[in-house]
C-alpha cells in the first residue's frame, strides 16, 4: 500500500515537471486603428507567434481566405515563416474588406481565432482576441438642403459632343451618293434616251416632217440627202446599189425592205440626175424613212 502511494506520488511530480517544462506560446498583434472606416475599406491585422523548438504551426488552424460575416470579409492570409532564437517564427497578415454601410457609426469586430500547435511535451491552442473597428456612415442622416447637398441631385447635363465631323460626314457621303445615281442615270436613262433620238434614221424622219407632194425640187433634194446620209451613218460608209446585199449582211433587221432600198437608190438617181422615167414621189420617200425608222428601232 504504501509502495503504491509512493508511486502516485512520483508521478504526479513528473507530470508536474513536464507541465511546467512546457513553453508558454504569446502573440503579438499589431492592429489597425479602432476607428474611421467606411464601407469597401481594406482593414489588415498582423499576428506574430514565436514557437519554440518541438512545436509546429497546424496549418488547418490558420484562417482561410474567403470567410465573409455580415459586414466583413477576409479577403486574403499572408504568411511569412522565419527562424527565431530557439525555435521559428510565424508573421500572419490578415487583410479584411468592410462591406456594411451603416447609417450611423457602429463599432464592428475583426473576429477571434486559434492558432493550434502541434508536438512536444502536448498540443497548444493559442487564442488571438478580435479587435474593434468603428464603421462611419458615408453621408450624414441629416443632410442640409442647401444648394449641391440633399438627397435629390438635379441630374448632370450631358456633355456636348461635336458634331461637325459627323455632319461632314454625311455632306460627303451624299455627294457621293448623288454622284452614283447621276451615273446610274445617265448610263441606264440618259444614253440610251439620247441614242434613240440620235438614232440615224431618226434624225432624218424628224428632218422629213415638212416634206410633202407639193414641195420644190430643192426640198425633195434635201429629203433625199437626208436618207442617203441616213445609210451611209447606219452602214459606215457610202452606200451603192451593188452593197445593198451587203448591206443587209451587216444590217439584218433591215433585210426586209430590201426592195424598198432598191427603189430608193432609183428614185434617187432619177431625182439627181434625170435618170429613168416618171418624177420621184415624195410620199413614198416618207413612207420608206418611217419603215427604216422603225427598223432601226427593232418595231418592223
Amino acid at each position: 500500500m504504501k509502495a503504491s502511494a509512493r508511486a502516485c506520488c512520483m508521478a504526479l511530480a513528473g507530470w508536474v515537471a513536464a507541465g511546467a517544462g512546457a513553453a508558454q506560446l504569446e502573440a503579438q498583434t499589431h492592429d489597425p486603428r479602432a476607428f474611421g472606416w467606411q464601407v469597401g475599406d481594406m482593414v489588415s491585422r498582423t499576428v506574430t507567434v514565436e514557437v519554440p523548438e518541438g512545436l509546429a504551426l497546424d496549418d488547418a488552424s490558420v484562417p482561410q481566405p474567403g470567410a465573409r460575416g455580415r459586414a466583413l470579409e477576409l479577403r486574403s492570409v499572408t504568411r511569412r515563416d522565419g527562424s527565431a532564437d530557439g525555435g521559428r517564427r510565424h508573421e500572419l497578415t490578415l487583410a479584411y474588406q468592410i462591406f456594411l454601410s451603416p447609417r450611423e457609426p457602429r463599432t464592428l469586430e475583426m473576429p477571434s481565432f486559434r492558432l493550434r500547435f502541434q508536438g512536444q511535451p502536448r498540443v497548444q491552442e493559442l487564442l488571438i482576441e478580435a479587435w474593434p473597428v468603428t464603421v462611419s456612415p458615408l453621408a450624414p442622416v441629416e443632410v442640409s438642403y442647401r444648394h449641391g447637398l440633399g438627397e435629390l441631385q438635379p441630374d448632370t447635363a450631358p456633355p456636348m459632343l461635336d458634331t461637325a465631323p459627323a455632319r461632314h460626314r454625311l455632306v460627303a457621303y451624299g455627294a457621293v451618293a448623288l454622284l452614283l445615281l447621276a451615273y446610274l442615270a445617265h448610263v441606264y436613262i440618259g444614253l440610251p434616251w439620247w441614242t434613240r433620238r440620235h438614232r440615224p434614221f431618226t434624225l432624218a424622219w424628224r428632218q422629213l416632217q415638212g416634206l410633202t407632194p407639193s414641195s420644190s425640187p430643192e426640198q425633195r433634194r434635201d429629203a433625199y440627202r437626208q436618207v442617203h446620209r441616213a445609210l451611209n451613218k447606219t452602214m459606215g460608209e457610202v452606200l451603192f446599189e451593188q452593197d445593198i446585199d451587203r448591206f443587209m449582211e451587216m444590217r439584218p433587221r433591215f433585210a426586209h425592205l430590201r426592195a424598198d432600198f432598191a427603189i430608193f437608190l432609183q428614185q434617187s438617181r432619177h431625182e439627181f440626175f434625170g435618170e429613168g422615167q416618171g418624177r420621184a414621189d415624195a410620199q413614198w420617200l416618207l413612207d420608206f424613212c418611217r419603215r427604216c425608222r422603225d427598223a432601226e428601232r427593232g418595231s418592223a
